[in-house]
């Protein structure tokens, strides 16, 4: 069989590509790393989590870090996946050093890169290290029907491998009738039954069964462009384009064994792995992957949309890597490197909870420009309405944004992520407060004070009303005309006559929280109508006294 026959008469030599592609010159030590992507889906956020490592050792050691797609399936890729990951990636801070503008080692989509797997693929074919295959999907199946009844491991290899040694006349004669074939990997002999081994960079030496499997290195002949299978395109990919260090997820471990062959078929260098546990959830009897399928917090978009600072989730992220980062303040846990062989072999746990707590950390230490910013960049996308009250109001925003926050050694965490903003300050925006519509208002419910009692309190509250600068004065106004107005001076007075009093001191602050706030939670009152103005206060207690229709 002709085998140059089978590719284009101006496919380049193995050797052009070489050249193409030369050695990095680079410091000794420096690591080249890549994340492989793969358009088949939105990207998980396990996928920020290996990049994010991937990014740091390049860096740390001098080295390359870049992002290969690898969209060789194309009929699966899903519609806005490449989109998804340029946005995951800028918003992360883990955008790639090389990509199609700046970079001499592309193409960095695989689809992209036909010629150059088709020459290799070629050359393997010449030396008799791979072969032509025309067994069809119902001969497949026949044969793992037949290898489970003889309770044999099924694949392609051996005796089961029909297409390994067939004679050459039959090759033709398919070749002659048009029949599509794949060209599959020539397994080393005496594979079956041995042994491989490697040393992995965060799991130490490791051993496990050599393939014996004729594994598929080049897609059917009917498809095109024609593209080859992954465990053929990254080892081409990684030697070509000079990687030194895979990262990636522990489920590739079992096909090592099948990476060693291929790169030592293909007269490469072998490189270093590293197979990172994957991030697990916490479910009732222990625990599981993070599944997008399953679990909203598995994907990227999820914190972005949720407005977590980049920065909490990396410093999150970090710790899960390497536990002694978790210990350090964020600014120094995110210049730290970190260390594969400080990485865990078991799986660490995803805990929302724990993030939110850490992400509302982060936020307290920003100052209200920093926030308002933040904010504003986030509610572009997920809160339009948002943006316009901001931009209308900035001065308003930075001292809702002050209040029990500047010039306090703890300052308010309530501010968990973007998406909280509204929900915790809205209230201080009018066109996004809603005022009480009465003494009857189902928010004054809760406080059980009479409407009689609310109407005779805010009138006389609002016809005396000062807007004083000291908190407490400005309270005493309240708790005096409370008193005034037969409210008990105390929480324990009303406890021993409950009958006797309308309510305590503490119902008759409350009618007041309620009426500027719309909630009996909200940051320190006094301090909140500094921020509002006397015109706004006095408009919202106003609103006590609206009749309903």
């Amino acid at each position: 069989m002709n085998v140059d026959a089978l590719f284009p008469a101006d496919l380049p030599e193995p050797a052009y590509w070489e050249e193409q592609f030369p050695q990095r010159e680079l410091p000794d030590g420096a690591k080249v790393t890549r994340l492989g992507p793969s358009p088949t889906g939105f990207i998980h956020i396990g996928g920020i989590y290996v990049g994010m490592i991937d990014r740091d050792i390049a860096t740390n050691t001098g080295g390359v870090y870049l992002v290969r797609v690898e969209d060789t399936d194309q009929s699966r890729e899903v519609e806005g996946a490449l989109e998804q990951f340029a946005r995951g990636f800028a918003y992360f801070g883990i955008d790639s050093d090389e990509d199609a503008n700046h970079g001499s080692y592309g193409p960095y989509l695989q689809s992209q890169r036909e010629q150059i797997y088709l020459s290799f693929v070629r050359e393997l074919l010449r030396q008799g290290k791979a072969y032509l295959c025309f067994a069809t999907k119902e001969e497949l199946a026949e044969t793992t029907q037949r290898q489970q009844a003889a309770k044999v491991p099924s694949g392609y290899y051996g005796k089961w491998a029909i297409w390994r040694d067939a004679p050459a006349a039959d090759v033709e004669a398919k070749l002659a009738e048009g029949a599509a074939y794949v060209v599959r990997f020539r397994a080393p002999d005496g594979a079956d039954g041995q042994r491989a081994s490697f040393v992995d960079a965060i799991r130490g030496r490791l051993e496990h069964e050599a393939n014996r499997n004729d594994a598929v290195i080049l897609k059917s002949s009917d498809q095109s462009p024609r593209l080859p299978t992954y465990h053929f395109a990254h080892a081409v990919d990684d030697h070509l384009m000079r990687v030194n260090l895979v990262i990636r997820g522990d489920e590739w471990i079992s096909s090592v064994p099948l990476h060693q062959q291929l790169f030592a078929a293909l007269e490469f260098e072998p490189i270093e792995y590293a197979h990172i546990a994957p991030l697990m959830k916490q479910i009732p009897g222990g625990k599981r992957k993070l599944s997008k399928r399953k679990d909203p917090e598995a994907g990227v978009d999820f914190y972005i949309a949720e407005g977590f600072p980049a920065e909490a989730v990396l410093y999150y992220l970090r710790g899960l890597a390497n536990g002694r980062l978790a210990e350090l303040p964020l600014p120094e846990a995110l210049a730290a490197p970190i260390h594969l062989d400080q990485c865990g072999v078991a799986g660490p746990l995803v805990d929302l909870v724990k993030l939110e707590d850490i992400s509302a950390n982060h936020i307290a230490t920003l100052t209200g420009q920093q926030i308002l910013d933040a904010v504003r960049v986030w509610a572009t996308t997920y809160d339009p309405e948002l943006v316009t009250v901001l931009d209308n109001e900035p001065e308003l925003a930075l001292r809702a944004l002050a209040v029990e926050r500047d010039g306090v050694e703890n300052p308010r965490k309530d501010l968990r992520k973007w998406s909280t903003f509204r929900p915790e300050y809205g209230f201080f925006f009018p066109e996004l407060f809603t005022p009480l519509t009465g003494p009857t208002d189902e928010r004054l419910a809760a406080l059980n004070v009479a409407p009689d009692v609310i109407t005779s309190f805010a009138s006389e509250l609002i016809a005396g009303y000062e807007h004083l600068d000291d908190p407490q004065a400005w309270f005493a106004q309240i708790r005096d005309l409370a008193v005034k107005q037969g409210f008990a001076p105390n929480a324990k007075e009303y406890k021993k006559n409950p009958d006797a009093y309308p309510g305590s001191i503490r119902e008759a602050s409350q009618l007041v929280r309620v009426a500027i706030t719309g909630s009996t939670r909200s940051p320190d009152l006094h301090a909140t109508t500094q921020a509002l103005g006397a015109p706004e206060t006095l408009r919202r207690l106003q609103a006590l006294l609206a009749k309903t229709a």
